[in-house]
């Protein structure tokens, strides 16, 4: 593995730092902005609606007067809610969605306007960057289950418990989905990683890979179908119940930047990064100046538009299916993924195999897995649906014999039985009763 040419990075000046900082903030938010009007817009048109179109030129000042108007909202905090953890939590939630561009490449080097400096297009950079991304994207997690802990509500909590589950398990399929890209490109700098696809995208050699991360990304974001945390017609309206007015604002913002963080991520370790697709690579000039913005910002936007059609088109999933998704599929196959680029990788250096007979080997095991993946699962489906659920007298016991949802509760079973059908329990709720028999 080459040593990290990190020559360009630590040298700026204070004050052009600032302005990079200033100048990625200030991107986030705009982006903010128009994501919101845009996915409205979107799923409007899949909907067969019209969506915002009012205020401003083809709506696009919607979200600015909706920001104004949570900033003007009343400020309520819940009597039983930690008011200091309760203030902290979107705090937790937004700073790590900045924080993590720190290290997104937007550009090569080019000339500073009005100075005789160069800079690179890239805030700062480090050996480790992609590791300081996904450690960064962790610390949001606190927010979200400190939000949920500290309103006072069980439901918040229970929303901020299976957010962090859901993040916790599908970024170890994140993780894993880059594993086969650092053995490539042999580093973990975005800046190197851009520099090695310069002939051909990760995307492309590293499928696999990408479509883990492309399923692990949703997951992360807690956006639809995986938008389980806030799963309102279960938990109300997730770990942000109990907030409102700036701080819920915070959570929104939170949310739109972390989409905009992983799709750049995705741009950066797949796409190429700023680099041109084909045609436009073809032009000499495609790759220098400030030209190479214009294309980062395309690719990420392609991703928004996935998260948007996916929200526009998928139901929801089970909670219980989402988890055993990632822990039952995803994960394995990341691992069984990085074992066959692991060995590509190290016969390919060493020189030994035919790469052709070893990519035919890979392509059998690969399909026998996909075999064992599909088939199998549902045998015991069936016999868990099939066997019968018996009670203490070993009759059989109906689950819902006293009504749907709400299964019975502990005590005597219904009219002294203890099976039912679900028609016989609502006309034996539904019959009068006598209030004189009643002791």
């Amino acid at each position: 593995m080459a040593a990290d040419d990190l020559s360009l990075f630590g040298t700026d000046p204070w004050w052009l730092v600032l302005i990079k900082s200033v100048l990625i903030f200030v991107l986030l938010v705009l982006l903010t902005l128009f994501n919101i009007w845009f996915e409205r817009r979107v799923v409007a048109r899949m909907q067969h609606r019209i969506g915002p179109n009012v205020n401003g030129p083809f709506g696009l000042l919607q979200s600015l007067a909706d920001g104004v108007k949570l900033a003007l909202k009343e400020d309520i905090i819940p009597k039983a809610a930690d008011k200091a953890v309760f203030l902290l939590a979107p705090v937790l939630s937004t700073v790590p969605a900045f924080l993590a561009f720190a290290v997104i490449p937007f550009g090569p080097e080019v000339d500073v306007p009005f100075t005789d400096r160069t800079t690179p297009l890239q805030l700062t950079d480090m050996p480790v960057a992609v590791l300081f991304i996904l450690a960064v994207a962790s610390i949001g997690i606190y927010g979200i289950v400190l939000g949920g802990w500290s309103s006072g509500s069980t439901y918040s909590q229970l929303g901020g418990l299976r957010s962090s589950a859901q993040m916790i398990s599908y970024e170890v399929a994140m993780g894993l989905s880059l594993v086969a890209v650092f053995l490539y490109a042999g580093s973990m700098s975005t800046s190197e990683i851009v520099a090695s696809q310069e002939r051909l995208w990760f995307g492309l050699i590293l499928i696999p890979s990408f479509v883990i991360y492309l399923i692990a990304m949703v997951g992360e974001t807690n956006r639809a179908p995986f938008d389980l945390p806030e799963a309102e017609g279960e938990l109300v309206g997730g770990f942000h119940t109990e907030y409102s007015s700036l701080k819920f604002a915070l959570f929104f913002l939170a949310e739109y930047v972390n989409m905009v963080t992983v799709s750049a991520l995705a741009t950066t370790l797949f796409l190429g990064g700023w680099r041109a697709p084909w045609p436009l690579s073809l032009w000499d000039n495609a790759n220098e100046g400030f030209w190479p913005v214009l294309w980062f910002i395309a690719k990420v936007m392609i991703f928004i538009f996935i998260f948007i059609w996916l929200r526009g088109t998928l139901p929801r999933l089970r909670y219980d299916q989402f988890m055993k998704f990632g822990w039952k599929r995803l994960i394995p196959v990341a691992l069984v993924w990085i074992v066959a680029v692991a060995t590509i990788r190290a016969i390919s250096l060493e020189g030994g195999i035919d790469r052709s007979y070893l990519l035919a080997a890979i392509g059998v095991v690969a399909v026998l897995f996909l075999v064992l993946f599909f088939v199998g699962g549902g045998v015991e489906e069936d016999e868990e649906a099939g066997r019968e659920r018996v009670g203490a007298d070993g009759e059989a016991f109906d689950a819902f014999a006293s009504g749907y949802p709400v299964p019975p509760m502990p005590g005597p079973a219904v009219q002294g039985r203890t099976s039912v059908t679900l028609r016989e329990a609502r006309q034996d709720i539904a019959r009068p009763t006598d209030t004189r028999e009643q002791p």
